[in-house]
This record gives structure tokens, sequence and C-alpha cells, in this order.
């Protein structure tokens, strides 16, 4: 058994405003992994509400005379800001950020940055993790240029924070022997992995985006996308030929969700903005939003991996289908949720294109995380992409396909069940398993007691790890480890840096997880669903004494 422990040195992040425009060992054994643990909760307040303006996206928090003079004065060395007066601040043309409680202005920097937009995917918050995540580091000279000020502590800026601790302390159990402890500095570990990992990176010559292998399978996948789209409806005759057509197009289908748009939307697939766009689209081709994508996946699952409550990738209603952390209200039902589950999962695929999407857009939030307003830009990609994909599957068949309604209902079904197994299994296994832990909320301070890149390795799962085929079919999440810590890194690389990052969390203590195939991890998956589903304790909770 793990014991964790808390630890009190913090670090400020925040759940702000979203996208603008304008184990001590890597065990790969056939019937067992390693598990650990580690202390810690997170905690994140709401953002606050974004009334319309007549700007390119809508301001995220708007100054009221209480704040005192606008953030916009008083710039320089010794200026201090809250929280609320940099969310004001939330558009590709007026762009600022907290980076370890320093404040920039970013705005002029926007049109050049090598990423793209993504540089306004937490304008106006706390964007310290994803900066570190996706820079390498010599940028961090940089910011100095750009920097107007610190941020203050304000009471009001409590409740829109998470701290992450400075340190995490890991615990293991060798049978018989004393639990031994792990302190891991935050920074000093992920300095330690990226300098190594770049290190890799100027030695072989590589590159991190622009990759060949990249552009080849891109091409293969499209294609294959078009090409059974159209023999799936409008070549075959006889249906059941249609039918297995349609079920390899919904594998395609989501090729282009793990591969193409994934590496896209993350800013690994190119330096060049206009082709990183255009690859992020092919999302909403195929039926989804890649604009729901990034406010779901980037700003809330990178940022708050595993977390109840904060990880919206996890979110459970109440009562729900499901149960996926071992703190969510359980019900009767959820008993057998593993026997039931495996026959939902499909579902993925035909929600995401016909409710989810549509949904999140009303509710301007998906789960915890609030959705940003669309710029006019933003908008017209959201509404065109979902004209187009509907047209395309639902319309166009019954229009001049060689079947009826119904039976063109059935292909489109057939694809988007297929392609919504493949998505669901491919992620669920990356962190849904007993073998990784689960932040929790501590209500009494608000804080987490662990870092969060250590937290990011911890809170993820490998499978198949350096596996050609698998690396190339799940888009590199069979790394998922490495893809947390490396987003901005094309998925072929995974494989290359695994043994790197491995090594660097032996020596640091910092839990590492792996299955040594993928249904291996499918099994702990659902292992993992009988546990939760019957209350049984998996781990011990984080903040736990």
């Amino acid at each position: 058994r793990h014991s964790p422990r808390d630890v009190s040195a913090t670090r400020r992040c925040v759940e702000a405003p979203s996208p603008a425009r304008s184990c001590r060992r890597w065990h790969c054994r056939k019937a067992e992994t390693v598990r650990w643990c580690a202390a810690g909760g997170l905690s994140v307040g709401k953002r606050p509400a974004a009334p319309a303006t007549s700007s390119s996206r809508a301001m995220c928090a708007p100054e009221s005379a209480a704040d005192g003079p606008t953030a916009a004065a008083g710039k320089g060395p010794g200026a201090t800001f809250t929280m609320k007066q940099v969310a004001q601040h939330c558009t590709p043309e007026d762009c600022w950020m907290v980076i370890d409680h320093q404040v920039y202005d970013v705005t002029s920097w926007v049109p050049k940055h090598p990423g793209g937009e993504i540089i306004a995917v937490k304008a106006g918050g706390d964007c310290t993790q994803l900066f570190k995540a996706y820079h390498p580091l010599y940028v961090q000279k940089m910011l100095g240029k750009f920097q107007i000020g610190s941020l203050k502590d304000s009471p009001e800026d409590l409740t829109t924070h998470t701290e992450f601790a400075a340190q995490s302390v890991f615990t293991a159990t060798d049978g018989q022997e004393p639990a031994k402890a792990a302190v891991v500095a935050d920074d000093e570990f992920y300095t330690t992995v990226k300098r190594r990992v770049e290190s890799f990176f100027k030695e072989t010559g590589l590159r991190r985006r622009d990759c060949p292998a990249m552009y080849i399978k891109s091409a293969i996948i499209l294609a294959g996308v078009a090409g059974f789209y159209y023999l799936s409806f409008f070549h075959f005759t006889t249906f059941w030929v249609a039918l297995l057509s349609s079920v390899v197009y919904g594998i395609f289908a989501g090729e282009v969700g793990v591969s193409i748009m994934h590496d896209a939307n993350h800013g690994a697939y190119s330096r060049n903005s206009l082709l990183q766009q255009c690859m992020a689209f092919t999302l909403d081709i195929v039926g989804a939003s890649s604009f729901m994508w990034r406010q779901q996946h980037v700003v809330g699952h990178h940022c708050f991996t595993n977390v109840n409550d904060r990880d919206p990738d996890i979110r459970c209603n109440d009562p729900d289908v499901r149960v996926t952390a071992p703190s969510q209200r359980v019900h009767d039902y959820h008993k057998y949720q593993h026997l039931y589950l495996p026959f939902m999962y499909g579902l993925l695929g035909p929600k995401s294109i016909l409710l989810d999407d549509f949904a999140n857009f009303a509710d301007k939030r998906i789960g915890f995380v609030r959705v940003a307003a669309m710029t006019p830009k933003e908008g017209l990609l959201f509404w065109g992409g979902k004209a187009f994909s509907l047209f395309m599957l639902l319309v166009l068949p019954n229009l001049y396909g060689n079947f009826g309604v119904v039976a063109n209902f059935a292909l489109f079904w057939a694809g988007a069940l297929t392609t919504g197994y493949m998505l669901a299994f491919m992620f669920q296994v990356a962190h849904v398993v007993g073998d990784v832990y689960w932040p929790e909320v501590d209500a009494s301070n608000g804080k987490v007691a662990v870092g969060w890149a250590a937290g990011q390795v911890a809170t993820s799962a490998n499978f198949a790890p350096g596996h050609w085929g698998w690396t190339h079919f799940s888009g590199g999440l069979n790394h998922q480890i490495e893809h947390h810590l490396f987003p901005g890194v094309c998925h072929v690389h995974y494989p290359r840096i695994a043994p790197i990052v491995q090594r660097t969390c032996e020596e640091f203590g910092v839990p590492y997880v792996a299955y040594p195939t993928f249904m291996a991890a499918v099994a702990a998956h659902f292992r993992h669903m009988k546990n939760v589903g019957h209350a049984m304790p998996l781990v011990p909770k984080l903040g736990d004494a």
C-alpha cells in the first residue's frame, strides 16, 4: 500500500478564459504493472461570465469600479494585477497571460507565434503549465520583453485558482520492505527531462513537427476517409458490402481523430500555421468540432488530468450510466457497468456529431470548463463544419446514393459507432485504470499537494510501448505519458523519447505505468470500472494523511 504525504509548497494556476482567435521502474510484465500514489488534490474556480461585446471575443471578466484603475494603466516592473484584471485581456488582439506569477502582454507576438493560434488557447488566464509543456527551455528567456507586471493576491481570485505543489512525495512498498519515499522537486524533474529530450532532437537533427512520416500518414488517412465514404454511399449496390465499407470508413475517421487532428490541435503538426489549421479542421470534416475539442482537451484535460469535477474527460453527472473516479457517487446499477459499458462506448461517435457539440455551445461549458465565446472565424468554422459534415453524411447520400433513407442512416451509424469505439477505447485505457492515481480537491484549502509535471506522469498509462504498429494506429496514445509531458511534439517521435522519459522518472522516483499490450490495458480499464462500480478502494486517495 502507498502512504501519501502532504507537501505545502505550491504554485498557482487558473481555469480562466480559454481559446481566443482574433514504479521506481518501468515494468512491462505480462501480468503486472507497478502501482504508485502521490499526495495531492486540485481545486479551481469558475471563470466569471463573459458579456457580449463588439470585439472579436467577448471579454472574460469585466472590470467593476471596485477593481480600481484598469489593468492597462500602470504597466511596468512594479505593476501588479489581479487575475480578474488579467482575465479582461482574453482576445488575440489583447492577449495577456500569467506564467509563474508574472503577467505578460503577448499581443504583439500573437501573429508571429510559430505555433499559430494555440498561443491564445487560454488567453487572459494562468498559462504556466501550458507554456512549459509546449515550449523548449530557451523560450523562457524570451518572456522578459513581454512582462508588464506581476500577479497579486486577491480574495476574489481564490475562487478561480488551483495551486500546484512545488514538490511531490511518492511512496511504494517492495514486498515486506518498508515504504520508500521519493521527494520530487517538480521544476527540477521537468527541466531535467525537457533538457534531455531537447538534446535528443538536437543531436539527431530531427524536427519536433513537420515530419515526413506524418505527412505520408495523413495522406493515406484522408484518402481512406474520402475513398470509403464514396464506396459506402455511392459505389456499392449490395447493402452488406456497403455496411462493411462504412466500418472501414469509421476506422479512417477515427484515425483522423487520434492522429491528424490530435497533433494539429496540439500545435504538433507543422510550423506552417495555415497547414496546421487545415489539419486541425479535419475533425470538423468528419463531423465533430475542433473548437470544442480544444476547449475540452487542451484547456481542461491537459491542465487537470484525472481530477474529479475538473477534468472534462472523466466528468460524470449524478446519476450517470458510469462512474470513473473512486470519489464519484456510486449507485447500485454501477456494479454492472463493466458489463454494459462495452456495448455503449461506440455511442461516443454519433453522440459527438449529433449532440455534444451543440449542447456545449448552448451550455457554454463542458463539464467544469467554461467554453469561450467564439470569434467570427471560429464561429464560421464551427457552423460551416457542422453544416458540411451533416450534409455529406446525412443528406447527400439520400439525394444521389444507391440506398434508401433507412439504409443510408444505418451506414452512417455503422461508421460513427466504429469511430466511437475506436476513440473510446484508445482514450479510456490511457487514464481510466486503477494503476494511475486520481487527484482530489482539498475542500479545506483548495490546494493540490503534487507537482503538475510529476502528476501528468502519475495520472497516465502507456500500453504496448515502442510498438511501431500501435504507435501509428493509436496516434501515439500508447505513449500517453510522453504525450502529456510533450504535447507539442509529433507523435511519431514518442517511441524514441520514451526511454529518456522512463530513465528520468526512475532517477527521480516518479511513477511510470506501462502495460505490455493493448489488451492488458483494456483488462485494466474494465477491472478499474468494476472496482469503482462496487465502491472498492483502489489506491489511497490523494490528500489522505
